[in-house]
């Protein structure tokens, strides 16, 4: 009688229990039953652990039920693997869906001018649920240098419009985006407002500045976390997309 391959079954239920933790840590989030770092942390470290084992698990389960060993289980061992793969590489390629564009720092206040960003109020600094501090660079001294390292393609943007004109549409262009304005003020040219992740509802504040240059305007943004130490690229990502569709109905 054909024995039954423990590694086998072992790959198919570590890749089913990760996929579960991500319906639970996801599914959590979205219902208020889990904080977006609570959910982040179980959807992310215990779904990376069950991907990994189940790969492992579902490799050696492959070579316990070749057709040689008697045992049976190779579907089993054949399903977990590609549930692991699965579950590996979403987590790998979080970075690349959260819209950074490629690689990623590790930082949660990103800026589209280091030496001079943008500040936030006193009604950010104190915003329910910040944990993270608002005065750059928020996160430590090596910021902006992680920064130019990973998106450096983040700059000062550039409009043939006056600044009047310019804080108009950059306030048009973050409510297109789905982000909710808190806060206009056409004196000193800025707007304040947040954004949801949407899969993990992590808050993010952001605040655009638009000043005088020429006869036209320029625009800066900058983006931070208020909770988190890295945000695997949402903040640049999140910039990005403001840019671009700035810059498309210039």
């Amino acid at each position: 009688m054909a024995s039954r391959s423990v590694a086998a079954t072992l790959a198919l239920v570590l890749g089913c229990l990760g996929l579960a933790v991500v319906f639970i840590g996801i599914g959590g989030i979205q219902l208020g039953l889990l904080s977006p770092l609570a959910g982040f942390l179980l959807a992310g470290l215990l779904t990376a652990v069950c991907g990994l084992g189940a790969v492992i698990a579902g490799v050696v389960g492959l070579v316990r039920t070749r057709a040689t060993s008697g045992r049976t289980g190779r579907g089993r061992a054949w399903a977990g693997l590609g549930l692991g793969a699965l579950l590996v590489a979403g987590i790998v390629s979080g970075p690349a869906l959260s819209g950074s564009g490629g690689g990623t720092a590790a930082i949660h206040d990103v800026t589209t001018n280091i030496e001079d960003p943008p500040g936030f109020s006193d009604a950010v600094r104190n915003a329910p649920g910040r944990q993270n501090g608002v005065d750059y660079p928020d996160g430590g001294e090596t910021v902006p240098e992680l920064q130019r390292s990973a998106y450096p393609d983040l700059a000062p943007i550039e409009l043939d419009l006056s600044p009047a004109q310019a804080l108009e549409r950059a306030q048009r262009v973050a409510e297109g985006l789905g982000w909710t304005v808190t806060a206009v003020d056409r004196e000193k040219g800025v707007v304040e407002a947040f954004d949801v992740t949407r899969f993990f509802r992590f808050v993010d504040d952001v605040v655009i500045r638009v000043r005088p240059r020429g006869a036209g305007s320029v625009v800066d943004l900058r983006s931070n976390s208020r909770v988190g130490g890295g945000d695997l690229g949402a903040n640049a990502g999140r910039i990005r997309a403001f840019r671009d569709r700035l810059l498309e109905t210039s």
